[in-house]
């Protein structure tokens, strides 16, 4: 494992290894809570990950992943200063979601607030059992500003983030698996080594597929069925017309590639 030389915050540790790149949050003194220099580090580094790295992994340092919003950093700000810290989340996020590869998060400890945000934008979420999620934006008189009412509802729906809201409800890991805040269980210090396993997965598929899922794939949930059906047939098209695909096909067909077995 080595190093990436690209240029990020102390609170940020980037490595590679292989076709993996891992984003390490670095603050366990303050429970990896995300300060706005942290949040413009992750934009640096999803925007400038190599053209080698296939998929990314993203974990905590220390006992938790992230309590969320470093609120000691919390200034007086005026409606315009408001929106703008708010849309440097949502930017950073993006690069996340539709970024150059798919992204596999490891939860464990506090994944709450803004850290709930952060992992939501991930594409596969593996949670250790001390993960526990909350939203307690409501008790404290702000609103998410990550992206979270958007991607949110999406996992969970509108009524349990409502209620996440109003009465702070808190989900263990079991309980997050059940509604959908990650689609992974492991045991407690084996989620970075499933989260590895996963995100090497990952990087085997073909660029051309990773993209369509990351890419297409949202943006046809949102269409109308006619327009979803159209943009899935030109996206399949376009995949299976890559002569990786073809190869890969090939050997699958000529009984040299793996078949689909029950792990």
């Amino acid at each position: 494992m080595a190093l990436m030389t690209m240029k990020l915050p102390a609170s940020l540790v980037a490595e590679q290894q292989g076709p993996v790149a891992i984003l390490r949050l670095n603050r366990p003194h303050k429970r990896n809570a995300l300060d706005d220099e942290t949040i413009l580090g992750i934009e640096t580094f999803f925007t400038s990950l190599p053209d080698d790295v296939g998929a990314v992994l993203l974990c905590g340092e220390g006992e938790h992943f992230s309590a969320g919003l470093d609120l000691s950093e919390l200034e007086e700000r005026d409606l315009t200063q408001g929106i703008a810290h708010s849309r440097l989340w949502h930017r950073a996020f993006e690069k996340i979601q539709f970024g150059k590869a798919p992204v596999v998060a490891v939860l464990h400890g506090a994944v709450v607030g803004g850290g709930l945000e952060l992992a939501a934008a991930a594409h596969v979420r593996v949670a250790e059992r001390s993960a526990y999620y909350a939203l307690p934006e409501g008790s404290r008189g702000i609103y998410v500003g990550g992206g979270g009412s958007v991607r949110l509802p999406r996992l969970i729906g509108v009524a349990r983030m409502m209620d996440m809201m109003l009465t702070g409800r808190t989900y263990s890991a079991e309980e997050g698996q059940t509604i959908g805040l990650t689609t992974y269980l492991a045991e407690q210090g084996k989620g970075y080594a499933k989260g590895f396993e996963l995100a090497q997965r990952i990087a085997g598929n073909t660029g051309l597929t990773n993209f369509a899922i990351m890419q297409a794939l949202p943006r046809i949930a949102e269409m109308d069925p006619g327009s979803g059906y159209a943009v899935e047939a030109l996206m399949a098209s376009i995949a299976q017309a890559d002569p990786e695909a073809k190869s890969r096909l090939k050997d699958f067909l000529e009984k040299r590639g793996p078949k689909v077995t029950r792990s």
